[in-house]
């Protein structure tokens, strides 16, 4: 029998985790072990037992098996955080395909060399008349600044050293001075960093409605008789979701337990944040991209310390290390962007429920419009399905009108606004009422071509088309590069090379040329580039500052303005004509969202859909606000095309910088999969929908079956595969069930 042997890591943090120590696993233990698995090894010269955790398993010996110790066995109790992190790590890695390393560094947060804020208090230790003796002696010999600090001394017993040296203007010296005759004494005290800047208000309790109250006592009922399971609440826009989440949460604190609410875009954090701020003070805290590494540490401490009950944050929050976690809420769950586009490429939603199992944890997802993922897996009874049918305000759902572009075209309208749509935003404009444009597009224009020849300008790193900017510049979404707009087509000569003006500053641009003086503010991946930059936009619309809000995708997802009272969808079928199975889903949740965002206070709504297709079953059914018309349409093309979530797919892609070598890998590994596996349907390969970026090439081939664990075992088929061959220069990613096209 072949000897094996473990690499394994001891010490838990990033910077440590490419360092690997190498065991020889004892007979006793061959078929217990696997990547993540926790034993326990004698370490250094002493050879004392400490715990390690396995990466990977293998014959190879890396040194002198004379000299390689064996493993001494498996520890007796495995119930920390770091086990529990552990574990979801290797989970990750067999269910998305990646190392266990990678895994580990999606899982754990990095250690940092950041000393923690200190903060330094000088204390009176003399009576206040001892003080007051000091101070008649310092006025007599003029020390005008020890003076100063010894009259504050006499009135308070404790000043903060920032206010010592900062207000009072006092050198460190002359503090120096009066801890040395022993009149104070200077004391410091370490705190955590804390990225909330929110102040609490007044705590406010919603009356609940019939549905929301039965969601919560099916919730807790199932909770507390150690049934955890998953949820999902399909409730209208405007019908409280947030208010039965934040319920479930105070109980759950009440019950020692602690919650992770996620949120699909930072842009949502502050708004979110300043709700469950004012109801439960700061025992919440975030964890995003934008904090520095220094504040991410510092909020796992937290956590880990019993600080906190709640975080709220994007996917990655997912990961904050609570010891008694008890629910994981997942707002808006149909969004992409819980899907990570980097390798593990793990979805959220799942990974959610692996978490809850190993914390014996609750998972309520929300949505307005449900991923056809989770209302499919609801109709087959693998999570409980809830409806809110009502808004809260008491108010109705928004009165849509869908405009044919077409039709405006005819009828002499060349204008970015339908009549409509002009009509509407004079009359709020008139009324000081707010208005939000919606355009699902980026940059100040989208692809530059000649009108004379058709050329299209292209990135020469990407095989993507260049976006026209302010200042003639073309630029690369993808890589960034730059160049300046031709005043010839390059190919033919001609001078009519123009832009295909399609974004949120030329819309910007129009607005004010219809309406001078419109006050206007503009939310895009251009202008929320910096830290607080989201914040700064909404928190300046919601104060009333402007009274138009033009953005992309980031503003119509779960935003809530009560003066809101008319959203303009500005080329609502862009989406439709993505070369993508999930197009129509994408566009009739979009066009729910946004339209959702109207009427939510006391006054109605309205929305205007703009469309060159006014009879697509995803355009006529969210302006009826009809999810479920929808999904019956939808789930049966899924269903007669094999796609998710009717079957599974697993997309297998190529990378690397000689084209041909590409290819070629992509091919053989394709033609291994059938030989191994004939039953399985597979697609390619082919260059991806975008072949080239960065002067990397990108084939992929797709693998198609009704069960995921068939697909996870083509992905162990290529992982053995490449370990055999070892292609040089060239890298492979797994993508299972993949959210964008690729």
């Amino acid at each position: 029998m072949r000897t094996l042997y473990a690499d394994i890591i001891v010490d838990i943090s990033h910077e440590k985790l490419d360092k690997t120590f190498q065991y020889r696993i004892p007979e006793r233990l061959r078929d217990r072990l696997e990547p993540g698995a926790c034993v326990m090894i004698p370490f250094g010269n002493g050879n004392r037992l400490i715990k390690g955790y396995v990466v990977s398993i293998g014959d190879q010996c890396q040194f002198d098996p004379e000299k390689i110790k064996e493993i001494a066995g498996l520890p007796e109790k495995e119930t920390g955080v770091e086990d529990k992190m552990i574990a979801l790590a290797a989970w990750i890695r067999r269910n998305y395909g990646c190392t266990m390393i990678q895994a580990l560094k999606t899982v754990l947060p990095a250690k940092q060399t950041v000393k923690k804020l200190e903060h330094r208090q000088l204390v009176r230790l003399m009576s206040r008349e001892e003080i007051v003796s000091l101070l008649g002696e310092c006025e007599r010999k003029k020390q005008v600044a020890k003076a100063r600090l010894l009259k504050t001394l006499s009135e308070q017993e404790s000043i903060p050293y920032e206010w010592v040296t900062g207000k009072l203007g006092v050198s460190a010296a002359t503090v120096n001075s009066i801890v040395k005759v022993g009149a104070a004494k200077l004391v410091s005290s370490e705190s955590y960093r804390n990225p909330v800047k929110v102040q609490a208000g007044e705590t406010t309790y919603n009356t609940l409605s019939e549905e929301q109250q039965y969601i919560i006592t099916e919730v807790l009922a199932d909770f507390d008789a150690g049934k955890q399971q998953t949820y999902l609440i399909h409730g209208i826009t405007g019908s409280g979701k947030t208010e039965v989440y934040m319920q479930l949460i105070g109980e759950m604190i009440k019950k020692g337990r602690q919650a992770i609410v996620l949120i699909p875009e930072i842009a949502l954090t502050y708004q979110t944040l300043l709700r469950f701020y004012q109801r439960f003070g700061d025992r919440v805290s975030v964890m995003n991209s934008t904090l520095s590494p220094g504040e991410k540490y510092d909020q796992c401490e937290r956590a880990k310390a019993g600080e906190i009950d709640v975080i709220i944050g994007p996917r990655s929050a997912l990961f904050t290390p609570f010891p008694n976690l008890g629910l994981i809420v997942m707002d808006e769950e149909q969004e992409n962007s819980y899907k990570s586009e980097s390798t593990p490429k793990y979805h959220a939603r799942e990974t959610a429920m692996e978490v809850a199992k190993l914390y014996g944890a609750s998972v309520v997802l929300g949505s307005a419009t449900p991923s056809l993922e989770a209302y499919y897996r609801a109709g087959k009874g693998e999570y409980r399905l809830f409806h809110l049918t009502k808004r809260l305000t008491g108010g109705e759902l928004p009165t849509v009108h869908t405009v044919d572009l077409r039709q405006e075209l005819q009828e002499g309208n060349r204008s970015i606004f339908s009549r409509k749509l002009q009509e509407l935003m004079t009359d709020r404009l008139s009324k000081g009422q707010q208005t939000i444009l919606f355009l699902n597009r980026r940059g100040y224009a989208g692809f530059v071509s000649c009108r004379a020849c058709g050329e299209v300008m292209k990135c020469p790193h990407c095989d993507v088309s260049l976006s026209e900017h302010k200042g003639g510049r073309l630029i690369c979404h993808y890589c960034g590069y730059m160049q300046p707009m031709p005043k010839l087509c390059p190919k033919c000569g001609s001078k009519y090379i123009l832009g295909f003006k399609a974004g949120t500053q030329q819309i910007e641009d129009k607005l004010k040329e219809l309406y001078p003086g419109v006050r206007t503010l503009r939310m895009d991946a251009d202008t929320t580039r910096t830290k607080d930059s989201y914040e700064k936009i909404l928190s300046a619309f919601a104060n009333g500052e402007a009274d138009v809000l033009i953005g992309t995708q980031m503003i119509v997802k779960g935003h809530d303005f009560p003066k809101v009272t008319l959203v303009g969808i500005l080329a609502a079928d862009l989406s439709l004509n993505a070369s993508d199975y999930r197009a129509g889903e994408r566009t009739f949740q979009l066009l729910t969202q946004a339209v959702g965002r109207a009427g939510r206070g006391a006054l109605p709504g309205e929305a205007v859909i703009q469309t060159y297709q006014p009879d697509h079953y995803a355009i006529t059914c969210a302006a009826a606000q009809d999810y479920k018309s929808f999904y019956e349409e939808e789930i049966l093309y899924r269903e007669l095309s094999g796609y998710p979530p009717a079957a599974h797919m697993l997309a297998v892609q190529i990378y690397g910088k000689e084209e041909e070598n590409v290819k070629q890998l992509a091919q053989r590994l394709a033609d291994v999969v059938k030989s191994n596996m004939d039953f399985l349907q597979i697609l390619g390969p082919t260059p991806a929908n975008i072949s080239k970026i960065n002067d990397i090439y990108r084939y992929v081939f797709y693998a198609k079956h009704a069960e995921y664990d068939t697909l996870v075992a083509v992905k162990d088929c290529v992982e053995e595969t490449l370990r055999q061959w070892q292609p040089r220069q060239l890298s492979i990613q797994f993508d299972f069930d993949p959210v964008n096209v690729l």
